[in-house]
């Protein structure tokens, strides 16, 4: 990186997916505040960046260690970001849980390592801005993980997020196309690729035949128009968009 680049942040998201009897799955979206400088007034799933607690965190667990403070990231902002006790074992207090890390906790103060589920977070996709992109960089782990059993209702935090909606994939992408909602170029694309399936477990097979691979778009003449663009084979069903109709946070 040289001086003048933007910092490229570790981030995590989190698509909680429930099943529907008569229907695909329902996707949770958050709208983030209109005032928020990243993706402002857009639905994007839960979120957010790596935090140092999440790194440290990682280093007691093992593994891969971008992966590993990934996951403990998408946990951590689940709870925070709309009450949810994503990848986590046994009964907890979402909204203890939520308080205290909302006053400055770490994740690792409030429960053990061993709590912590994090093969129920499936890896979906990667995704990295080109660096012409001026504003702050995030490049982001993207988690499938299904809606726990008993879970309480997600509620948004007020903060950070306003709103928060189920709906399929499909749906948001109609309600997006309407001009009801806005949604940012990645989360578009795979908007468009979850709404491919039938059932969670079909997202996840789907998920586990494509390895992910980090996803730079770039930005490509096609037929005298600009696109930007990602490649192909990595299981998008949508590979490009004129660039004057992408929304890119």
């Amino acid at each position: 990186m040289t001086t003048g680049d933007p910092q490229i942040i570790p981030a995590a998201t989190v698509v909680v997916m429930r099943e529907r009897g008569d229907g695909p799955p329902e996707v949770l979206m958050v709208e983030r505040a209109a005032t928020m400088r990243f993706a402002g007034g857009a639905l994007v799933f839960p979120g957010g960046r790596v935090d140092p607690g999440d790194v440290a965190l990682a280093g007691l667990i093992g593994g891969d260690p971008g992966d590993t403070a990934s996951r403990i990231a998408a946990i951590r902002e689940a709870i925070e970001e709309v009450g949810l006790p994503v990848g986590l074992r046994g009964a907890c207090d979402t909204l203890a849980m939520r308080a205290a890390l909302a006053s400055g906790a770490a994740l690792g103060e409030l429960l053990e390592a061993a709590a912590l589920d994090l093969d129920a977070l499936i890896p979906f996709a990667r995704w990295l801005p080109h660096a012409g992109v001026t504003h702050r960089v995030f490049d982001t782990r993207f988690y499938l993980a299904r809606l726990p059993d008993h879970a309480p209702e997600p509620v948004a935090d007020g903060g950070e997020s306003v709103r928060l909606l189920w709906a399929s994939a499909a749906d948001v992408l109609v309600e997006a196309d309407a001009g009801r909602a806005q949604i940012i170029f990645p989360t578009r694309r795979n908007l468009e690729r979850l709404a491919q399936f039938d059932s969670f477990d079909a997202a996840v097979a789907h998920a586990r035949a494509h390895p992910v691979t980090t996803i730079t778009p770039w930005l490509e003449d096609r037929g005298g128009e600009s696109h930007l663009c990602i490649p192909e084979g990595l299981g998008y069903p949508v590979t490009s968009q004129p660039r004057h109709s992408a929304l890119r946070g």
